[in-house]
């Protein structure tokens, strides 16, 4: 059994709060959806601004291999006909193979929304089918509110379906417009219009009772042959259908195929580039694709994986293109040190206890490490026999002054020391943090040149005891980077600039060491071994 995907991120999924998307954007989600495999790309409503009649435009002029595109927009307005329908004539123009109308369903809809007669609402949806039917189109049937509609009237709800049947309608799409319909519910409804109707029926679930993929699941376990959502769930209030999980729950579990072979490994991949493109975070969590998803972090689940990955996943993470992580933290046991470390390249040498009991310590302070890997990493190499810091930060001060109207400044100046020198700098900066780090590196740029590809890319500060008010211990994460190279590191104190010196130190002492490689000891009484090694 297959089952037809048909993705609305483009033009549902853009009903998203906060969620916006160039005509550039929208071609290049529409890219990767027909190369990740999905049956139809709904690429807006035409006819409601200009930048979706732009978007079928260029889609024209660069068609897509597999996808086929679908138009959106609803049946005529009551009284007029469908020549004359503003709305329509932009779907004849947007001239896609697929078009897909909306019509309602549901009695209270067409009474107080739609504010015309029963009948007229079925001769719209009739006539406006026919009218594409005529013009060689693929007719999409969304029928907005149809559980809702069949509460309300049952009998109503099923003969507008009929009349989009009647009419030559290609699909007849079962809209949970509302999101809050149970399982049980719309695979009864799904099994009534496949009994009444020879048209293929289909499902478009929303997500407000947090059942959209066990709606549509149940769907397709009742013969729905096509399932409409967004990547990611991205649509209006709680959001829609997310396509992600349900295709690899379709294949993995039940064995219904909704991708192409291959399809089901590059999940990851789309799920992560529309969240990109879209500008909205990727969550962390999301089955299958978040980068937690098959992430270990107590020692027992630790210990576990590590004899049999099967233990504690439900699915290999390679299946959808993910992989597989472990987790250090205070509930970790020493495995998760081990496994950690060999990750990262390096051998714990025995000091697992040591560095967990250490990572313990710190994480009652109010350190976390399962964010700042970079941290994490110091914590291993500085448990090393013959590891001796490249340099010492000695001391600080930093002073912000705010005078009138004109921009705060700041000033920092530190003692660094690198093996017998002690270098005494001052920086001014942005703000404390970005004076603070001007200022080492001033200090440290002459012994270590590599230093100067290495910069900050991200600050992040969390209160660790909000009940504490102005008492409370910040916590900061720095995000540090060299080209492709990623690392992030923690400090934490009452005082935010000290948090921000530690977190700092990690972030500039980490790449000096993973230079390195394999010297056996880094010096600190000379830096020469540093100097003298090759820069990346």
């Amino acid at each position: 059994m297959t089952v037809r995907l048909y993705d609305t991120t483009l033009r549902d999924g853009t009903q998203r709060e906060g969620l916006s998307l160039s005509v550039d954007d929208k071609l290049k989600i529409a890219r990767a959806l027909d190369r990740l495999g999905v049956s139809y790309v709904e690429g807006g409503w035409p006819g409601s601004n200009p930048k979706d009649a732009e978007f079928f435009r260029r889609i024209r002029e660069a068609p897509l291999a597999r996808a086929r595109i679908a138009a959106f927009g609803s049946t005529r307005r009551p009284g007029i006909g469908c020549e004359d329908d503003a709305s329509l004539r932009a779907l004849v123009e947007a001239d896609t193979p697929v078009v897909t109308l909306v019509g309602k369903t549901s009695t209270l809809h067409v009474d107080r929304i739609l504010e015309t007669s029963r009948d007229e609402n079925l001769r719209m949806i009739e006539e406006s089918v026919a009218f594409f039917k005529r013009l060689g189109r693929e007719v999409v049937y969304d029928a907005e509110h149809f559980f809702d509609g069949v509460r309300l009237d049952p009998a109503y709800a099923l003969e507008t379906l009929g009349a989009a049947a009647a009419a030559g309608a290609d699909w007849l799409v079962l809209c949970d417009t509302n999101g809050g319909e149970l399982p049980e519910a719309v695979a009864e409804r799904v099994a009534e219009a496949r009994s009444r109707f020879a048209v293929p029926v289909g499902i478009h679930p929303h997500n407000d009772a947090g059942l959209a993929v066990a709606n549509a699941l149940a769907a397709v376990r009742a013969g729905c042959a096509q399932v409409q959502g967004t990547v990611n769930g991205y649509g209006e209030r709680c959001g829609n259908l997310d396509l992600v999980p349900l295709a690899a729950t379709l294949e993995l579990k039940l064995g219904v195929r909704a991708l192409p072979a291959g399809g089901l490994a590059r999940l990851t991949e789309v799920s992560r580039m529309v969240a990109a493109i879209a500008n909205q975070h990727p969550d962390p969590h999301a089955p299958y694709v978040g980068r937690s998803a098959f992430a270990h972090k107590g020692g027992i689940h630790v210990a576990a994986i590590a004899k049999l990955p099967a233990s504690y996943q439900h699915v290999d993470p390679s299946t959808v293109g993910n992989e597989m992580r472990v987790v250090v933290s205070e509930v970790a046991g020493r495995r998760n040190v081990r496994l950690r470390a060999e990750a990262l390249g390096l051998d714990a040498g025995g000091a697992e206890a040591a560095v967990l009991q250490r990572i313990k310590e710190l994480e009652h302070q109010g350190f976390q490490f399962e964010a700042a890997e970079g941290s994490f990493e110091m914590l291993l190499r500085r448990a090393a026999p013959e590891y001796q810091a490249p340099f010492a930060m000695e001391d600080f001060t930093v002073l912000v002054e705010k005078r009138g109207a004109s921009p705060s400044r700041a000033q920092a100046t530190v003692r660094i020391r690198v093996g017998d020198e002690m270098m005494h700098t001052a920086a001014e900066g942005d703000g404390p943090v970005n004076a603070l780090d001007r200022a080492a590196r001033k200090a440290l740029l002459p012994h270590y040149p590599a230093l100067a590809e290495v910069h900050l890319v991200d600050y992040k500060v969390r209160i660790v005891d909000e009940h504490l008010g102005t008492a409370a211990r910040p916590r900061v994460i720095i995000e540090s980077a060299r080209g492709a190279e990623r690392w992030s590191t923690v400090g934490c104190s009452e005082n935010i600039i000290e948090a921000s010196w530690m977190a700092l130190c990690d972030g500039l002492e980490l790449p000096l060491l993973r230079d390195a490689g394999d010297q056996p000891c880094f010096s600190a009484s000379s830096s020469r071994c540093f100097r003298s090694m090759p820069q990346r």
